[in-house]
């Protein structure tokens, strides 16, 4: 376990209630093999959600390139990989590469985690009908996105960098087309709890910090038994099982 990992895994308990659900229900998933699974981990840059788990993961994400998503810090750099190789050790293999031009061979990976990606990618169906194509028979992909039932990307809030939020019903429907078996939910209540827990940790702002942690706490039980609740909630989660 690197530095960075073992204070990613002390800190995990503490953090906002999106992260936290994901890598719990990763790691459920995980129990559904018999060996150490390779996992596709697709815009996954700088993801925290498989840090440290029992498998052999490639990060997959595009290049970064001038304008919006170098504002947004999105896309791979080659200092970025470097940095990345360093703090993980799970890590076995980096690709540059956009997902909807994808060129890997079909059935190379047990699994694909693709988290808060899908509603960046404008041509969408191919991006889930390439997801499908490498993951091997009785595989899984695992998928998060904003919740576009009540979370809509419009006005002037709307996200530059985000082509669309899916309704819960639009997205069992697009990865139903690639997967034989499909399950859509809710996730994450929102609110003033999961604001500030959203808000960074740091040592000079000791009181703010207290604040994120306990709302992180009290956002988590808050979204215990969302899964049907389309009003007031952040995220949609999908597994796909192909």
């Amino acid at each position: 376990m690197t530095t960075y990992e073992f204070f990613r895994w002390v800190t995990f308990p503490i953090m906002p209630t999106h992260l936290v659900t994901v890598r719990n229900d990763i790691k459920r998933l995980l129990k559904l093999s018999s060996k150490k699974p390779s996992v596709l981990d697709v815009g996954g840059r700088k993801s925290p959600y498989t840090i440290h788990l029992p498998m052999d993961v490639t990060l997959l994400d595009v290049p970064q390139e001038s304008g919006t998503r170098e504002t947004l810090n999105l896309g791979f750099t080659e200092d970025i990989l470097s940095t990345i190789q360093k703090k993980r050790s799970n890590i076995k293999n980096l690709v540059i590469q956009d997902m909807t031009k994808s060129n890997l061979p079909d059935e190379s990976y047990d699994a694909v985690v693709c988290i808060e990606v899908i509603e960046h990618v404008e041509e969408d169906d191919v991006f889930v009908k390439n997801i499908s194509k490498v993951i091997n028979t009785n595989g899984w992909a695992y998928f998060t996105t904003p919740n576009g039932d009540y979370i809509k990307n419009e006005g002037p809030n709307k996200n530059p960098d985000h082509v669309r939020h899916y309704t819960r019903a639009d997205l069992k429907a697009l990865l139903e087309k690639y997967f034989t078996n499909v399950d859509v939910h809710y996730a994450v209540k929102t609110g003033k709890y999961r604001v500030q827990g959203l808000k960074s940790f740091s040592v000079s702002r000791p009181w703010s910090t207290l604040k994120s942690i306990v709302s992180n706490i009290i956002n988590r039980f808050q979204s215990k038994g969302v899964e049907d609740t389309a009003k007031e909630t952040a995220h949609l989660i999908a597994i796909a099982y192909k």
